[in-house]
């Protein structure tokens, strides 16, 4: 009990953990029969699909079948005599729940003094052994670098190996749901002129043919959308690009016969899903095949060994982040929408916390999907709602379920991030708000995480440049106070697709990533954090979008325009450690969330609009 802070379990919580962990032990004992059968010393599965996705259908959702550990980013690696999760800081807590009792251990990743998996392999494995994985999962470049550190043992390593399908027999089947075509007014640019774009890349890249195999590529491509992954709006397929007509490698029963012909009329042919080794093998002879080595698993690669392969970052990616001013319109009338949800559902919460009534965390999720739901153009959400109360919200990625969860009661912090799919626009959204009393160290720390997010906000910088070093103008006031926080600041934001898109990201670990330069027209998200295991988190999200921010004779420049709309808490500050301009920038922005939101809500959701867009 920490803060006020009371879990609801359900059901029989001691004999539930013993039965599940007994399970996931049997199924990693099943696995090292397989192992053992093959000859195979060791064996890595990702969290990845053949497309590699960050959202897997549950068919492809492997990882979590062993081992019991959901998060959206972890790779496990069994040996004869061990069993490893690696996984990311946004993970941590959450993995060691979920882990307990199942005798896989929890390897930090990026932790000082914990090998990354690579280097695990190379000092245990001894010459002559053999590590296998399904290549379906692993991204070529993955492989290839796996590849090059296990020369040093010699181990041997194979692709081909894909041992669930003989231990996993109730493996869900395959999503099957409907494709649509995303249509104007919400569509600036047609899929000929998108295909022109690509073909022209393709050329200027020495390459006939481009094979994609990301499924936002090819949705933002096609101008379709499917929701065959949850929270994605794509659809399972591969699409190759050739001079003169594409080949879309879906099921076609997920295509009505108008739109298959529409296709057709602009040279764009439906072929079966699990077509596409067969058709690669058949382009031998006709020319040079461009690939991204990071988007494109080893397993299709080998199937065009055939070929010579041109790689590259998809040119889609890059088109695909500079969104049109079109878009990006839509996108500001998507966001008018999402505030207005948000206000309707502030201001149910604080009226049912001042009424008495029992509102836990999974409430909030109900809540908060319900009241964007009522907005036009919602499809969906754009990924599972955060809502944690103190120590819960100190997990970044932490989930509430019925089975466990906290009563919003007591004093403290909640944390609740959130986001919409809309026809126009994915939203994502990150807010802090009191529940009784806040501490003086709640509301400093708080308040740092606020003064980081308004630096970033006015940041102004060259086209073009590297967005992992902006980073740390938002890190700056945490680390003056020797704080920090584990994950990346920022991640680009897609248009009615992936709420986590590249190529763009701020975080100083990526430092090192290719074509991250910002470009005018990207979406990005604000959103540092702070947070203290067992006590509280905080996180303060806005989505930005690159605009002009002039020209002189030192070049062209850039800065942020705020697309979000929500007000950020002022009873959570400690107002005497902002600045007179930090002080302005928080006003100007709430002036401008309550003009823009009032004419869209009434009743409780203006009064709250209005209390909280007060000015300091």
């Amino acid at each position: 009990m920490v803060f006020g802070l009371m879990f609801i379990m359900r059901g029989r919580p001691a004999d539930l953990l013993v039965g599940k962990m007994n399970l996931f032990k049997q199924r990693i004992a099943l696995l090292r029969e397989r192992m053992t059968e093959l000859g195979l010393d060791a064996y890595i599965v990702p969290s990845a699909d053949p497309h590699l996705s960050e959202y897997l259908p549950e068919h492809w959702q492997a990882r979590t079948w062993l081992s019991g550990f959901d998060g959206s980013a972890g790779t496990l690696l069994v040996t004869t005599h061990f069993a490893g999760l690696w996984t990311d800081s946004r993970y941590w807590e959450q993995a060691r729940a979920q882990l307990e009792g199942s005798d896989i251990a929890l390897m930090q990743q990026g932790q000082e003094g914990v090998p990354d998996l690579n280097d695990w392999l190379c000092s245990q494995l001894q010459p002559g052994m053999k590590v296998g994985a399904d290549g379906f999962t692993l991204s070529m470049r993955g492989a290839q670098d796996l590849q090059n550190t296990l020369k040093s043992v010699p181990a041997q390593v194979c692709w081909s190996e894909k041992l669930l399908d003989n231990i996993w027999h109730d493996r869900p089947a395959l999503p099957v749901k409907a494709v649509y075509e995303h249509e104007a007014p919400f569509v600036s640019q047609s899929r000929v002129e998108k295909l022109r774009l690509v073909r022209k890349a393709i050329d200027q890249l020495g390459a006939q043919w481009h094979l994609v195999s990301s499924l936002d590529d090819i949705a933002w491509i096609l101008n379709l959308r499917g929701s065959d992954v949850s929270y994605n709006p794509v659809f399972l397929s591969y699409l190759l690009i050739g001079p003169e007509q594409c080949e879309l490698f879906v099921e076609q029963a997920k295509l009505n016969p108008v739109l298959i012909e529409k296709l057709a009329a602009e040279h764009i042919l439906i072929r079966p899903y699990n077509g596409i080794t067969q058709a690669l093998a058949g382009l031998e002879g006709k020319g040079e095949l461009l690939i991204d080595p990071a988007r494109t698993t080893i397993g299709i690669c080998q199937a065009a060994a055939s070929l010579t392969l041109v790689e590259a970052l998809n040119p889609s990616q890059l088109f695909k982040s500079r969104k049109t001013v079109a878009d990006i319109q839509n996108v500001r009338n998507a966001m008018e929408a999402d505030g207005a949800a948000l206000c309707e559902f502030f201001a149910w919460f604080e009226q049912a916390m001042a009424n008495g009534e029992v509102v836990t965390e999974v409430t909030i999720d109900e809540q908060i999907n319900a009241a964007r739901a009522r907005q036009a153009h919602f499809v969906c959400p754009s990924f599972a709602t955060i809502a944690g109360f103190n120590a819960n919200g100190a997990m970044p990625h932490y989930r509430a379920t019925p089975e466990s969860h906290a009563v919003i009661e007591g004093n403290g912090l909640l944390l609740i991030d959130s986001g919409g799919q809309y026809l126009n626009g994915t939203t994502d959204i990150t807010r802090v708000v009191p529940v009784g009393q806040v501490s003086d160290s709640q509301k400093a720390d708080f308040t740092l995480v606020l003064k980081g997010m308004i630096a970033l906000s006015r940041a102004v910088f060259p086209v073009g440049f590297p967005a992992p070093l902006l980073d740390p103008i938002a890190r700056m006031p945490l680390w003056q106070q020797g704080l920090d926080f584990g994950h990346g600041t920022g991640h680009g934001v897609g248009y009615f697709l992936n709420v986590h898109e590249g190529p763009q990201g701020i975080s100083h670990r990526g430092y090192r990533n290719l074509n991250t330069g910002m470009q005018e027209g990207m979406i990005t998200s604000n959103e540092p954090g702070l947070y203290r295991p067992g006590q509280w988190g905080i996180r303060i999200e806005n989505l930005v979008c690159n605009v002009s921010g002039g020209e002189t004779e030192f070049g062209r420049f850039l800065k942020f325009e705020t697309l979000t709309l929500c007000p950020i808490d002022t009873r959570c500050i400690a107002t005497h450690m902002l600045d007179e301009a930090e002080r302005n920038w928080l006003n100007q922005y709430h002036e401008q969330v309550r003009n823009r939101l009032q004419p869209l809500v009434d009743g409780a959701a203006l009064q709250w609009l209005q209390e909280r867009t007060q000015p300091l």
